[in-house]
């Protein structure tokens, strides 16, 4: 990775990368899924994607993070407005989806399924 604008294009693609709970790798690693990013004309880094499942995961933790306690701790409206944020984000067209989000949530399927309805009768 030479020369500092190089450099400075990776440093600034990484919190994106992180976000999405990619991986970063040099361009001469990357597989046939891998997608390869180019600054002034030569290839700098190679971004690995994650699986959607792992994409979930990752998106439920960054939003732990965020609001400083455990999902599962939080109250009602909050926990729908994650459900709706989700939604927005395709989180529930994963499969195994409206699992994991009721785990994270510590509610039932059914409860998440009661909070994408509301918001469609809405």
């Amino acid at each position: 990775m030479s020369g500092t604008g190089q450099g400075a294009f990776i440093a600034a693609v990484k919190p994106l990368v992180d976000a999405m709970g990619g991986e970063m790798v040099p361009p001469d690693e990357a597989g046939p899924d891998d997608v390869v990013l180019s600054w002034e004309g030569a290839a700098a880094v190679a971004v690995r994607l994650p699986q959607l499942a792992d994409s979930l995961d990752h998106i439920l933790a960054a939003l732990e993070r965020r609001r400083g306690v455990p999902l599962a701790e939080l109250d009602r409206k909050a926990k729908q407005e994650i459900v709706r944020s989700l939604e927005a984000r395709g989180a529930f067209a994963v499969r195994h989806g409206v699992e994991t989000v009721a785990s994270a949530l510590g509610v039932s399927r059914f409860t998440v399924y009661n909070y994408l309805n509301r918001e469609k009768g809405a």
